[in-house]
């Protein structure tokens, strides 16, 4: 279990970075219109970036879900762990639109100029992560499955808050 979460991690880790690094060129877009006084402009900043971010979002979500065992083999995940890493992947894939979307929400909030927000959301899947590991894993022994989902479930609570939060910073 250790060797699927481990190996699956990093595919996922290496797709938030790329999310992460592409969410940034939002936030500068964004933090340039406001310095520049061009605020009517960032709607058309969200709008892009919502249809970017959707169209990478599913491009991802086929890739990890239907490719989820060749990637893990790529990855190297020894014999022994295969069939957990890959169903690591595959659920953390199935999740990926929650991933996505909390990288965009983060980063609209920064462009805008708040920080704070994106730190919350952080703070706040972190601890549902935790809770979720130790329910799922340690309580219900569901293994990396059990990490998986309570990874995509921190990721969902973080977009819905980010959902409810944004409106009172536009």
């Amino acid at each position: 279990g250790l060797w699927a979460v481990s190996t699956g991690s990093q595919v996922l880790n290496l797709v938030t970075f790329v999310v992460t690094q592409l969410a940034m060129g939002v936030t500068v877009l964004i933090a340039r219109y406001i310095g520049e006084k061009r605020e009517k402009e960032i709607g058309a900043v969200l709008g892009g970036a919502a249809v970017v971010f959707t169209i990478l979002a599913g491009c991802l979500f086929v890739l990890l879900v239907l490719f989820a065992r060749p990637i893990s083999v790529l990855m190297q995940a020894p014999q022994e762990a295969l069939a957990l890493t890959a169903s690591y992947v595959r659920i953390c894939g199935g999740g990926i639109f929650f991933i996505v979307a909390y990288n965009l929400f983060s980063a609209i909030f920064r462009g805008l100029g708040d920080s704070k927000s994106p730190l919350l959301f952080v703070l706040v899947a972190c601890v549902v992560n935790i809770v979720g590991d130790l329910a799922l894993v340690a309580w219900l022994g569901m293994d990396a499955a059990g990490a998986a989902i309570a990874t995509v479930l921190a990721q969902a609570v973080s977009v819905v808050l980010a959902v409810v939060l944004l409106p009172a910073l536009i």
